[in-house]
């Protein structure tokens, strides 16, 4: 995909905020930049391109964040926070979930979300 000033404008929103932010999110800081499909699209590619990732919040609403050194395929098996005060969802990547599964189940994706006050509701 080429850099448009839709992916560029999505790209840097993400990479200058330590939140996660939704779609809806996304679209309202946008100001009418572009549509709603358009805006998919984008997040669609900058996940394959190991740039942003994606997950569920507490809420059941998914959430996109940066990643940090994911290239051909991501590596963001960290917990995120989700403060019950003001809704932001913050990724804390010195927290890594520890699971065991069943022999035979591989695991391809992980979602861990704590829920709680943020340092800002405390």
């Amino acid at each position: 995909m080429r850099n448009t000033v839709a992916k560029t404008e999505i790209l840097n929103l993400i990479k200058s905020s330590n939140q996660a932010f939704s779609h809806a999110e996304i679209e309202a800081k946008l100001e009418g930049l572009c549509n709603r499909v358009t805006i998919y699209r984008v997040l669609e590619r900058l996940e394959e391109e190991g740039q942003i990732h994606k997950f569920v919040n507490i809420n059941g609403v998914l959430k996109f964040a940066a990643c940090h050194d994911c290239t051909d395929h991501h590596h963001d098996h960290h917990a995120h926070f989700n403060c019950t005060s003001c809704g932001t969802v913050t990724c804390l990547e010195e927290v890594e979930p520890v699971y065991k599964v069943p022999k035979k189940y591989k695991v391809q994706e992980v979602n861990f979300t704590l829920s709680g006050l943020c340092p800002n509701c405390c």
